[in-house]
């Protein structure tokens, strides 16, 4: 019986600290260097974030091994709210499926706080490839089968993992042709050692308003603000895909719900800031937010899901 008013002044505790919370500044836990795009996310949300929950948000950059180490970090940080994450599926998602040297498992691990941006890829080929649209690109593969070389930024990256999505969905085989970087890989095109790359916006529509590449279609199911004049997959011929890049805020697991419930609040209210949505535009990232926590967590099995559903039918190896 002695336990039970001990266990009550817990509770109590626990519920007076997640009202009062925050009460001194967050740690904001990026997996890469300063100058990325998850570390731009971070900071342009950081002052937003910082007027909403009264409290300095602090960007902590802790790059290595493609975002693992700072995932490492967050998972064993204390579950009090104080430090938290931006992470994409590549962190999430694609880096446990392929590295089972990696010690976290994220559902197991993390609480999805909100999804936080979204980026469309975009099909872009070579000029001199005679295709101009995404059925005249799977009838060259098809008539041409194994001679079309598409250029990603590396082994088990999210363009690679969409193009093999792409060629499964389209019954294509186009050979992969892998860079160290997204910058390298577009750069192969517009020499024309390669001839398909899907890529993001900010790093191939320069090339395709001046006519050295040719865009096609961006990689979601409908059209995208953020790339004028450009079909979905649906409208340019290929049903059922839809792939895009995504950031979201995450937490040590046992977080309390109800700080996760302040986080998922105050991210979504200043993710409506107008300057933050001029800042991301031009980076090619929408800012999006999940309904609600678990509708996230939800989001999360889906696209995991579908990660590895394509890694082992489209026999996607990682060197």
């Amino acid at each position: 019986m002695r336990a039970l008013p001990a266990l009550m002044v817990l509770l109590a505790a626990c519920a007076a600290s997640a009202q009062s919370y925050p009460t001194r500044p967050i740690r904001l836990v990026v997996g890469f260097a300063p100058g990325g795009a998850a570390d731009i996310i971070a900071r342009t949300m950081s002052d937003p974030l910082t007027r909403v929950l009264g409290q300095g948000v602090i960007v902590d950059n802790r790059p290595g091994a493609g975002s693992s180490l700072a995932a490492e970090y967050v998972a064993k940080a204390a579950p009090d709210g104080y430090t938290i994450m931006i992470a994409s599926q590549s962190g999430m998602i694609i880096n446990p499926i392929v590295n089972k040297n990696i010690s976290y498992d994220t559902e197991r691990d993390f609480v999805a706080i909100t999804q936080v941006t979204s980026s469309p890829l975009v099909v872009a080929v070579n000029p001199s490839l005679p295709v101009k649209s995404i059925r005249e690109l799977i009838a060259e593969a098809k008539k041409n089968p194994g001679t079309l070389n598409f250029a990603t930024s590396g082994n088990g990256s999210l363009p690679h993992l969409a193009t093999a999505l792409f060629d499964a969905l389209a019954g294509v085989e186009m050979v992969h042709i892998p860079y160290k970087s997204g910058g390298l890989s577009v750069q192969s095109v517009l020499a024309g050692d390669t001839q398909v790359t899907f890529a993001t916006a900010p790093s191939v529509m320069p090339h395709v308003l001046t006519g050295k590449l040719r865009g096609l279609a961006v990689t979601t199911r409908g059209r995208s603000p953020l790339v004028e004049g450009l079909p979905g997959m649906e409208e340019a011929g290929l049903a059922n895909y839809d792939v895009s890049i995504w950031y979201g805020f995450f937490a040590p697991k046992a977080t309390p719900r109800d700080v996760v419930a302040r986080l998922f609040e105050a991210t979504t209210q200043a993710l409506q800031d107008s300057k933050l949505k001029a800042v991301l535009a031009p980076a090619g990232t929408e800012a999006v937010a999940s309904r609600s926590p678990a509708d996230f967590a939800a989001f999360l099995r889906r696209d995991a899901d579908a990660l590895a559903r394509v890694i082992r039918e489209a026999g996607v190896k990682f060197e």
